[in-house]
């Protein structure tokens, strides 16, 4: 069984923020999969499903993104999910919109929320699908910027990019059921 985990901010203030694009992403798989998020435990919204003969969960913490460990723990457990088999998806600042990286462990790069998953399950060693956002100007760089800057809803012209973004994560995700970490960093980082 795989533990899917997309991060984001609950709520409809939040919904079109950069900092939710690991909630977009999740959602555009589970309809594309045919998957509801029906339930919720663990401080997530949850679905369950069978995609390509593989059992997954896919989960939305309800958190805030910088408290993700908390339901991301409670959900391994419940499940009894081993790290090889959870594959979070965040935003990445480090990464220009539209981009995405594939990788198995390290640190969290800044990322508060996945600094908060590391920290609750005493490990760095689950995939993450790194989703990217990109920087606010150099010019204007500061902790205020950068938190404006992921709570900011996409512009319009962002918002072109999404619908192929959102589709290539959802194949990402379908690679690494299939083909697993390797082939799928390959194809899509």
């Amino acid at each position: 069984m795989k533990l899917i985990v997309g991060l984001g901010n609950p709520g409809r203030f939040y919904a079109n923020n950069r900092h939710n694009i690991g909630f977009m992403c999740l959602n555009h798989f589970a309809k594309a999969n045919g998957i509801l998020f029906d339930s919720r435990r663990a401080k997530a919204r949850v679905g369950t499903g069978g995609i390509v003969g593989e059992k997954v969960v896919l989960a939305k913490p309800q958190t805030f993104v910088n408290l993700s460990g908390e339901s991301v723990v409670r959900l391994v457990k419940k499940h009894n999910i081993s790290l090889s088999d959870l594959i979070v998806i965040h935003d990445d600042l480090d990464l220009p919109l539209g981009k995405i990286r594939i990788r198995m462990g390290g640190r969290s790069g800044g990322h508060r929320g996945i600094n908060s998953i590391i920290a609750r399950l005493g490990s760095q060693d689950f995939i993450r699908i790194r989703v990217g956002i990109g920087r606010p100007p150099a010019e204007s760089l500061n902790e205020d910027t950068i938190k404006e800057h992921v709570l900011s809803d996409f512009t319009p012209e962002e918002k072109a990019i999404l619908s192929d973004l959102t589709a290539r994560v959802s194949e990402a995700i379908v690679c690494l059921l299939t083909d697993g970490l390797t082939t799928a960093m390959n194809k899509y980082n």
